[in-house]
Formats: C-alpha cells, structure tokens, sequence
C-alpha cells in the first residue's frame, strides 16, 4: 500500500499526514532551554581533572593549588565522595562475559586518556577551568592497549586484571549442524575481511548536567540532556546511596543524542554528588574537545566472514567472525555485549541464510569506552553482507542487483536461521524501486559513457531490515541484567477539555511533540492544538525506557494510543450515564461524544470534562471523578521490521581521489509513517551520518593511546556540500501488532549508506582491477587505488 492510498482511505486523519512540527516555533526562535540554558540562584560550575595517560596507576592526586585558584569552592577526588561504581551486568556465564565496574571517577588506575580523575567546583566557568589546570596527577605508567591485534595478542597487557586476553564478551552463536561439509561442497564460497572506523556520535549539544537538592521534596533533582532518564534515576541513586525517591532527572530540550546519551555518563553523577555534598546547584556542560576525545564513541570493528554459494547465486551458509574494540568499559545499561551481539544475532538480515555460524567478541583497550550509536553494528554488518553479495555476483558473472532478488526474503512471517521470526516487509519490492528510480535517471548510461571516457563513476547498493520495536522478549534474549522493553504512557484531559500526554519516551529531536500528538488527536478527535506532549520527567510517569533502538513510535505510541482508547471510553461513559443509555450506544465524534441512534445529540469534551472535575455531585454513583488513563505496551514478538534498500552513484576523480556523491536514492518501508515528512527527515539525517562514517570520520590513536580528534581540525565532519540531495520513495506494509501501524525510522538512514556508497565506489574501481572493505574510504586510499605505479615507485 502507498502512502497516497494509505491517506485517501484514512480521509481527513491526522495520522499520515505532515503536518508542520509543534517544537520548530520554539526550537527556531531560540525559545527553547537546553540544559546550558538553565540556572539557579547560586549556581556553581564544574569541570573535570581527567587522565593525560592512557593506561596507568593513579599515585597521587593533589588538589591543594586546585582550592587554591580564586573563585574554586570545592574539588573533589574519588576517595572525597566514595561514590559507588557504575556496573553493566550480563546474565551469561564467566567464559562469555567478564563484568568490569567502572568508577565515577578514577580511583586506583586510569584506563584512557580524557578519564576523570577528579572533579573541579567553581562560581563561574573560567575559575573551574583554571582549577583544572593547576591539578597534579601523578601517574606510574603501564603499557597501553591501543587495539584490537595489541589487545588479542599472547602476553598483551591488561585493561582489566579480571579480563583474560582482554576479552568481555565471547559468544559463539547458531552454529548449524554440517555447516563445514555444505562449504566444502559448494559450487562458490566468497570471503570478505573488513574494518570500520571509530567515530563519535557528535550531537549538535554535547553532554551535560544542572543538579541541586530541593530541601522541601528531600530530592536531588537532576537536569540532564540524556535519552534514558529513568536509568540515570536507578544509576545516580545507587551510586550516590539513596533512594530512588530521592533523585528526580528532568530533561529540557536536547540537542540530538544518537545513541551516545542512551548510557549512563560518569559526568553527571560525580557533578550530582557535588550538588549533594556543597548543597548548592552544581552545573556541567561537556566542551568540545572532552566530547570528541572522553566521552562515548563507537563503530570500531573487524569482520571476517565467508559465504558459500550454489552455482545459481543463493546463499547455502555463513560463517563470521566478529571482533568490537570497545574501549576501557562496559556501558550501562547494554554492557560492551551491545556491538557483537546485535552483530552475531542479526547478521544475515533480509537474506534466506540456511546454516550460520557466528563468533561474536568485545575486546577492552585504553580508548574512550563505547556506547550505541545510530544503528548499533547494523550499518557494519550490512557491509560485510553486502560485500559478500557483490563478490559472489563478480565470481559467478551475475548482476548484482539479481543476485539479492535471488536470495531476499519474500514470504512472511519468515524465521531465519538465527531464531528471529521477521514481520512482513517489502523487501523486493523496495530492490526493485531503487533499481527503477535509478535506470530513469539515466545512471546506467551514465556510468556506459563515463568508462567509455576514462572517467571513474559507479553504483551501488545495500538492502537492509531493521529490528525496530523492540519488547522485553527480545531484549531478554541478550541475558541483560536490566531489561528493556515496555512503555507506559498516561493521557489526562484537563478541566477545559484539552489533553495532557505523558509518556517514558524521550524526544532528542525525532518531532514527538508532534507525531505523538497526532496519534492522540485522532483517537479522540481532537484539535492537534488540544493535545500537549510532556517527556523526560522521572516524577510524571513511573518507568519509562526512554529512546533509542527506532522504538518511540512502534512502543511508546502504541501505549499512548492505548491510553487514549481508554480515556475515551471514559468519556463515553461518563456522556451515556448522562443520557441513561449504555456506553456502546455512544461514539466519539470531533471532540465530542455522540449518540449513535441520534447523531445529532452529542456532548463536548469540554462539557464532560468539567462535569467530571468541577461537578461532581451529578457524577453517577460509583464513577471516579477526574479523566485520565493509563496504559502499557509490550511487544512479545521478536519485534518488528522496518526495511530499505539504499543506492548510490559516485563518482572518483582520479587526480584528488576525491568521492563524489552523484545521486542518492532510498526507498524505505517504515509501516504505517505517523508523519511522513519527519519520517523523511529521520532518512536525510541519517543518510548524512552513514556517509559521514563511510568517507570522512574517524578516531584514531597513536602508540601511546592519545586520540587524533580532538578538534573539527582533525575530525572531519561533513557539510552540506559533501551531502548530496536525498531522493525518498515510501513503501507502506503496516504492522500487525502495534497499536500504529508504525515499525520504526530513526536509524535505517544511516544503516544502509556505509554499504551503499562502498558498494558504488567498488563499482567505479572495477576497471582498475580494485576493491576496498574498509570505512572511511578517504581520499589516499583512492587515489593509491587508482595510480598503485605512482606509490609503487615512490617506496624504491
């Protein structure tokens, strides 16, 4: 179903519709409050002693020239305020995972460069600033581990003394039975070894955190721009000794977060407990070069992988090897397991794999530690596969789009190899429109003519599925400790008859104030005005899982529209024991309540709402003042599935090595789109990142653990001039079991384009007899491709 058939049959819905967002008036204007944007009377600042070694034994810290600095109140060290550590667990034997605490600040040993080591608290910025530099550290320096051969080696040291071979994660996964005779007797078998750069999530507002304790609620109230405020609650209360009762998190308007803030920080907590200790507001606002070099980072990661073949081109078997470098610690709550094991479970996507047999491997090494971003692995492991796709293609002269037809999954419900049970996608269909879109753009005789001039332009693709609305089943299937997974939402109409929406999902600028808004609107008929979202407020809703994973519509407006439902048969109700009539003989109408067997007698919202609060005698008996309600929403399935496939043409230019982009195409199946034009959005900013992570960004170390970025200089962020226009079809297969319809869109941009643009760039270096299986593609990489004489002769 298209998106047009989906409006024309919904008539004048809500849902479906783009309209304008509720948050670009104030977010545009600079009316919004950010976390910077926030002070209280008295207000101190703070900023962080942090480690300038990447491996060592912490001898000596001395604050005393620190307290010292005019304007420094306070400076605090991890022995000053005993915090308890953060520790992300894993219910999974000691031989697949290694637990490692990580303290909120450095005690007895630092494990990367940028650690904090103690906390700095001033009257203004400057003065913290300058206390930080006069801190003396004293250190006993120990071999670093900068990496995943160093961390892998025999006799390499150790990051953690509890972590043999440095390893925190080793799961072996699936393992077909005969898997070894069906590659020994295939007609093909193709291998691909690949590595993708570390980067850094890079929301626009980096990290940071307001607190103090409000003596009349006896609560440490926490202002912090975090995707999870629920789980910064639970950590803050366990490290800081009180009850959950006691801490509040808020969270204002947040400047993007991509992952990086769906963990638990150190930052925040050690500035809470400063709050806590001094009595005072304490403020935080990460810089940017902590940003870029101490907080979170991900993608760094090494596949080896084959695939068996027939001689048609379908798939018989897969076999990977997955090894993730993620930093010095495990995150909380997802733990270092994050990276592989999204890795090893999905791997084989929208393909029919028959056998599969996977190893999946966290490794800790002296670099910042790792969190989620943006696609959690699905953008690397998408490569590997598609890599593979387009290697068999080459070997057995077939054509590479052909080659997916032949193997994409196409009847559903469909349970792979690897246990998940996938709902219905559009899998080949979504192929075939990008192929489409692309020979009528006259790319295919583009390309003819370009070789024909010498000139380098080619065209690839990525076909993908993304594990969108996940439940509490399927994160139970990682053996976390803390499991994710439901939401609760409530929905409160006012006295006047307006709406009041609350929910545990957290907007970082995915439009919920508007898309939620919508699914409210059109269960109860109202006004989009009428209806007011309000997030990130441990205090209005008792446990949210906040967002992260694509899942704030397929879970968190699935609950909310089950809360509306049940605030309207209130409504219903309350309208039938005015008329004497039983409740299902009554409907909502636009903002009222009507009679069925007399549409023309109906009762406004607003009537019913002021009966409900302000006259109460005419309630009927046994009927509960008030309107509200509230609902959960699970999903008990593997999850949902939203799909795409990206296409690509690029162009190489042979004396820079420069990658053009020359067109981009993404057609993308979302299931039902709440807002198409936020849904389009989520694709561009996406699209963006994946690009971002296949020719420009990157961390890297030197041989003492000293990261490469700590500056825009160094890390290469792309403009919207490296950014090509995004063209967006839609494909529409709704899903079956969420209250919307909705599967999920805030990561498949960036899943598909590493793929997509490598696959293109590999389809431009075919004549020269080349290809690459590493990200970022730069600029040298290509130019050695093209011109190998040139570098052959400059090494004699």
């Amino acid at each position: 179903m298209t998106r047009a058939e989906h409006g024309a049959r919904d008539g004048g819905r809500l849902v479906g519709r783009s309209v304008p967002r509720r948050e670009d008036p104030r977010l545009l204007t600079g009316r919004g409050q950010f976390v910077d944007d926030l002070t209280q009377p008295g207000t101190l600042h703070a900023q962080f002693v942090r480690s300038t070694v990447a491996h060592g034994e912490l001898t000596g810290v001395d604050l005393s020239a620190v307290r010292a600095v005019p304007g420094v109140v306070a400076a605090f060290t991890a022995d000053d305020l005993r915090l308890g550590d953060i520790t992300a667990l894993l219910d999974r034997p000691r031989g697949e995972f290694v637990p490692t605490a990580m303290p909120v600040l450095a005690r007895d040993r630092v494990r990367y460069v940028g650690e904090p080591v103690a906390i700095v608290v001033a009257r203004d910025p400057y003065a913290a600033e300058d206390g930080v530099e006069t801190a003396r550290v004293a250190y006993t320096a120990r071999p670093p581990v900068t990496g995943e051969d160093v961390a892998l080696a025999d006799g390499a040291p150790l990051v953690h003394d509890e972590a043999p071979r440095n390893t925190l994660v080793d799961v072996r996964l699936f393992a077909s039975e005969g898997i070894d005779e069906i590659f020994a007797a295939a007609d093909r078998v193709v291998r691909v070894e690949a590595r993708t750069g570390r980067q850094n999530a890079l929301p626009l507002e980096t990290r940071g955190a307001l607190a103090h304790w409000d003596d009349r609620e006896e609560q440490l109230v926490i202002r912090t721009c975090t995707q999870i405020p629920h789980q910064v609650r639970t950590v803050a209360a366990r490290c800081l000794g009180l009850a959950e009762r006691a801490v509040r998190v808020v969270v204002p308007d947040m400047g993007g977060g991509f992952g990086l803030k769906c963990v638990v920080g150190r930052e925040e907590i050690a500035a809470a407990a400063a709050a806590l200790r001094l009595r005072r507001p304490v403020k935080w606002i990460e810089d940017r070069k902590d940003a870029l070099t101490a907080s979170f980072l991900a993608r760094e990661q090494h596949y080896t992988a084959r695939a068996a073949f027939d001689a048609a081109g379908r798939i018989l078997a897969l076999d990977a090897d997955v090894v993730c470098d993620m930093g010095a610690y495990s995150c909380y709550p997802f733990t270092a397991g994050i990276e592989p094991l999204m890795a090893a479970a999905e791997m084989p996507g929208v393909y029919k794999v028959p056998a599969y047999r996977v190893r999946g491997r966290a490794v800790a090494t002296n670099k910042a530690p790792s969190a989620p971003y943006r696609g959690v692995s699905r953008p690397q492991y998408v490569m590997v596969m598609e890599r593979l796709l387009e290697r068999a293609a080459r070997e057995l002269d077939l054509d590479p789009v052909e080659i997916r037809r032949r193997n994409l999954i196409t009847d559903f419900p469909y349970t792979g190899v690897n246990g998940i049970t996938y709902d219905p996608g559009s899998y080949r269909e979504s192929l075939d429109l990008c192929e489409r879109a692309l020979r009528e753009g006259g790319w295919y005789e583009r390309r003819r003519a370009a070789r024909a001039e010498g000139r380098h332009l080619g065209i690839g693709y990525a076909c993908f599925s993304e594990r969108t609305g996940y439940g509490t089943a399927a994160f139970a299937q990682r053996k976390m400790a803390v499991v994710p997974g439901f939401d609760l939402a409530e929905v409160r109409m006012d006295p006047g008859g307006a709406v009041t929406v609350t929910t545990g999902t957290m907007s970082h600028g995915q439009s919920h104030e508007t898309t939620m808004a919508q699914i409210v609107a059109d269960r109860l008929g109202l006004e989009l005005a009428r209806v007011k979202l309000h997030q990130g407020d441990t205090d209005r809703i008792a446990y949210g899982w906040g967002t992260f994973a694509s899942r704030s519509i397929a879970v968190g407006g699935s609950a909310v529209r089950l809360a509306a439902g049940r605030l309207g048969d209130k409504l219903r109700a309350l309208a039938a024991a005015r008329w004497g009539i039983p409740a299902e003989e009554t409907a909502l109408g636009r903002g009222e309540v009507v009679r069925r067997d007399d549409p023309g007698t109906a009762l406004g919202y607003p009537e019913l709402a002021e009966l409900a609060y302000l006259r109460a005698d005419l309630l009927p008996k046994g009927t509960e003042p008030g309107l509200s309600a509230t609902a959960a929403f699970d999903v008990f399935t593997d999850g949902t599935f939203s799909n795409a496939t990206h296409g690509a043409v690029v162009e190489l230019h042979a004396d820079t090595g420069r990658v053009e982009i020359l067109a981009y195409v993404c057609v993308e199946d979302c299931g039902v789109a709440i807002n198409p034009r936020v849904v389009e959005g989520q694709c561009r900013g996406g699209i963006a990142q994946g690009i971002a992570a296949a020719l420009f960004e990157q961390v890297t170390y030197d041989a003492q653990g000293e990261p490469s970025a700590t500056s825009f200089m160094d890390y290469k962020v792309p403009t919207a001039h490296e950014i090509p226009e995004v063209a967006i079809h839609h494909l529409e297969m709704p899903c079956a079991f969420t209250e919307t319809g909705a599967k999920g869109a805030g990561e498949g941009g960036t899943i598909g384009a590493p793929a997509a643009v490598l696959n293109a760039v590999n389809d431009a270096l075919r004549p020269a007899g080349v290809e690459l299986d590493a990200t970022p593609i730069t600029p040298e990489t290509v130019h050695r491709a093209l011109h190998p004489r040139h570098y052959q002769e400059s090494t004699r």
